[in-house]
């Protein structure tokens, strides 16, 4: 038995948010299976958080190296996994995403001879290593006669990432360049069906346990039978606890890192808006009291505000001020900031790998 707090401290340590980081940017994002991403920004900085180095410079040569890419693997939303896995990840999860827009293809007029043409014209674009900037590629199609406003250009973009043609690559003046995906991961994993589920639920509850399974199906955007049978396939190498009467699945190991790092758990942290220490889960309650949810989705527009954690709790919110090269942060607590957090987070910010 745990209380919710307790919760929230296992979940820094699985996280890798307290206790040793990983060695490098591509074990940070294969721990986590895939990271939410549509800040780009806030995205390499949640990894750096996670890794031993800390610096936003290996994440970027982690995309470099062709050892981390961005798609829309999970949900139609945008995240980082490692290369390998990105192929079958699409394979299992994509599908459901792909059908659920075909009505508004349909208001698109985007039909399949459109979305081939495209589908020939960036093979053409992108073939024999090259890249591009997505706002280039997008003009290259509207320059063959292939429309591109009003969405029709991002949802052609995200059809073709969904159905493993292109993703996001290495970055160029900070921006990720489109590449072919055959092309830029020439050895990918590619499991079969069940052992993909099964390898795809055990790795969730590793890298966010302790999680329940309606934090997994929410986060996998899988169906009721595919998370069933995952969790099945997982549970033999998984360990449950119960809180406020519910289970929640975990790595045998996360309590014996947590009791290691426990005093590291415990300090203030300042978190990206997106990252999975949030979005991980479909019930953020033992982290975020439901009395300030909405302090972090502000009109509740999906944008998610940088967050203060101190001892596993949000407790505010933080931004960064000032003109770049010369950025200081600016935090807003929920009730009252301690002694202790108000020294650390300033701190903390000037030692982290944030944008500067």
């Amino acid at each position: 038995m745990a209380n919710t707090r307790e919760i929230a401290l296992l979940r820094l340590a699985a996280q890798r948010l307290a206790g040793p980081g990983h060695a490098s940017a591509a074990e940070a994002v294969r721990w986590l299976t895939a990271a939410q991403a549509q800040d780009h920004g806030g995205a390499v900085t949640s990894v750096a958080l996670r890794t031993t180095g800390g610096t936003r410079a290996e994440v970027e040569a982690a995309f470099a190296a062709a050892e981390v890419v961005k798609s829309w693997p999970l949900r139609g939303t945008l995240h980082l996994v490692a290369a390998e896995d990105l192929p079958w990840i699409l394979a299992l999860a994509a599908p459901r995403v792909i059908a659920r827009s075909a009505a508004r293809h349909t208001e698109l007029a985007l039909d399949e001879k459109t979305i081939g043409y495209a589908h020939e014209l960036t093979r053409e674009a992108l073939a024999g290593g090259r890249s591009a900037r997505r706002d280039e590629l997008i003009a290259g199609w509207e320059k063959a006669g292939v429309g591109t406003s009003g969405q029709r250009g991002y949802h052609i973009l995200r059809h073709l990432a969904m159905t493993g043609v292109l993703c996001f690559g290495p970055l160029s003046g900070g921006e990720q360049l489109l590449v072919l995906v055959d092309e830029w991961v020439p050895h990918p994993r590619r499991p079969e069906r069940e052992e993909a589920l099964g390898e795809l639920a055990l790795r969730y509850f590793r890298g966010h346990g302790p999680a329940t399974v309606k934090d997994y199906t929410r986060w996998a955007g899988l169906t009721a039978a595919e998370v069933k049978a995952g969790i099945a396939a997982a549970r033999p190498r998984l360990e449950a606890i119960e809180a406020d009467g519910v289970a929640h699945l975990m790595d045998p190991t996360t309590p014996e890192l947590l009791a290691a790092n426990r005093k590291e758990a415990r300090e203030v942290l300042l978190l990206p808006g997106f990252d999975e220490y949030m979005l991980g889960y479909a019930d953020r309650t033992a982290a975020l009291p439901a009395a300030y949810a909405s302090r972090i989705v502000p009109g509740g527009n999906g944008v998610f505000q940088p967050t203060v954690v101190s001892g596993g709790q949000v407790v505010g919110t933080w931004r960064a001020v000032g003109r770049a090269g010369r950025r200081a942060v600016e935090a807003t607590p929920f009730a009252a900031f301690g002694r202790a957090a108000e020294a650390a987070i300033p701190k903390r910010y000037a030692e982290g790998p944030y944008a500067r």
